[in-house]
């Protein structure tokens, strides 16, 4: 099965289980635990940990999965938002059992951090989920001049609002997103 049709099916799946439809959303859980196993298990390998570590995660990813169902947007991709919360996941584990990118062999070191096929998906939930954090005219202003590449005067006569107070907002955007950022992650 291809990614596009995996995508289209776990969907579709997630979909219906919100909807109350219970063998569906079993389905969903199904699937998806063979590919959190893989994501789990060739990553954790990469730094010579076990399979029961990957077992672990797959059930923490499941009930993060399960716990935050409400927060997917069914007009979203699935596969995103559902390997963004594994890599919370296991970012969270290998914080809490103290592994660092120095515990590497250098040899290994360009495939833990080599961008996977999701890692632009998930970049781009990531920013989405910490703009949503953020006061409305301070999103707007940032998507308009940082994410359109609209000008500050441009961005102003789109939204109503003066030159200055995009500046503001949009100043005053970023640090608040850095602050959530250093704070942890999105979610």
């Amino acid at each position: 099965m291809n990614v596009k049709s995996a995508e289209r099916e776990l969907q579709a799946l997630m979909t219906e289980g919100l909807r109350g439809d219970a063998a569906a959303y079993k389905a969903l859980l199904s699937k998806l635990t063979g590919h959190l196993r893989a994501y789990f298990k060739g990553r954790l390998a990469r730094l010579g940990r076990g399979a029961v570590e990957a077992e672990d995660l797959v059930q923490e990813a499941l009930i993060g999965i399960h716990t935050r169902r409400h927060t997917y947007d069914p007009s979203q991709p699935f596969t995103p938002w559902a390997y963004a919360i594994a890599r919370y996941k296991l970012l969270d584990h290998l914080r809490r059992t103290r592994v660092s990118i120095k515990d590497l062999p250098i040899e290994e070191a360009d495939d833990l951090l080599a961008h996977d096929d999701l890692s632009d998906a998930e970049s781009a939930y990531d920013l989405q989920m910490l703009l949503a954090r953020i006061a409305p005219k301070m999103r707007q202003a940032i998507q308009y001049v940082k994410l359109d590449g609209l000008s500050v005067s441009e961005a102003a006569a789109r939204s109503g609002m003066s030159e200055s107070a995009i500046k503001v907002s949009v100043h005053r955007g970023m640090k608040a997103l850095a602050l959530l950022i250093s704070k942890g992650r999105p979610s």
